[in-house]
C-alpha cells in the first residue's frame, strides 16, 4: 500500500513539474491564442475564432446598356429559359440558338468551338469587344468568352447571373477573356 501512495505521488510530482515546465516555454493554455510548436522547434501560435458568421458574397445585378441592340436583353431572356441545371458542356450552342432565336444574328454560326465565338460575332456578324474586365460589370445580353488554353466557355450575362447551356450566379472558374455586344443601329 505504501509503494501505491509513493508511486502516485511521485506520478502526480511529475506530472505538475511537466505542466510548469510547458507554460515557461510559451505553451501555456490560453482563451485567444493556440500555441503549437512548429518543425523546427520554434512555438508558433494562431488567433482561436470563436465564432463565424457566415456573409454571402452579394454582386449587383446586370444593368441594360442603352447603347446595345435590344434584342441581345431578349437573347439573354431565351438563353436564361433554356438553360439547364447542370452543364451539358455545349455552351457555344446554346448561346448561338439563343442568339439566333432573338434576331441579334441572322444566321447559325459556323464555328464549333467557345474559342472562337468572340472571333466569328466581331468578323461577321457585327459585335465588337466592350472594355469591360470583370465579369459582373458586364451589360445584360453581353456575351463573355472566356479560357484558359483549350478549356474555353462562353455565357450570355442575364440580370442575376450567366446563362449558356446552364445557368449561374457564381463566377467562372476560367479567367475572362473578352466581353462581346452588338451596338444598335
Amino acid at each position: 500500500m505504501r509503494r501505491f501512495i509513493l508511486r502516485f505521488l511521485v506520478c502526480g510530482l511529475g506530472l505538475t513539474f511537466f505542466a510548469l515546465e510547458v507554460r515557461s516555454e510559451g505553451l501555456a493554455p490560453s482563451n485567444s491564442r493556440f500555441y503549437y510548436r512548429t518543425s523546427a522547434g520554434s512555438t508558433g501560435s494562431a488567433r482561436i475564432i470563436r465564432r463565424y458568421w457566415r456573409v454571402p458574397v452579394i454582386h449587383p445585378d446586370a444593368r441594360i446598356d442603352a447603347r446595345l441592340d435590344p434584342r441581345l436583353c431578349r437573347a439573354a431572356t431565351i438563353a436564361e429559359e433554356r438553360a439547364n441545371a447542370r452543364s451539358k458542356a455545349r455552351c457555344w450552342r446554346y448561346v448561338k440558338e439563343a442568339l439566333v432565336a432573338a434576331g441579334v444574328i441572322d444566321s447559325y454560326p459556323k464555328t464549333n468551338y467557345a474559342s472562337e465565338a468572340g472571333e466569328e460575332l466581331v468578323r461577321n456578324y457585327g459585335f465588337r469587344q466592350l472594355p469591360v474586365r470583370d465579369q459582373f460589370a458586364a451589360p445584360i445580353g453581353a456575351v463573355l468568352v472566356f479560357g484558359h488554353g483549350n478549356e474555353c466557355h462562353v455565357v450570355i450575362r442575364t440580370k442575376k447571373g450567366f446563362a449558356s447551356d446552364y445557368w449561374t450566379k457564381n463566377r467562372c472558374k476560367y479567367p475572362l477573356v473578352a466581353v462581346y455586344g452588338k451596338f444598335s443601329s
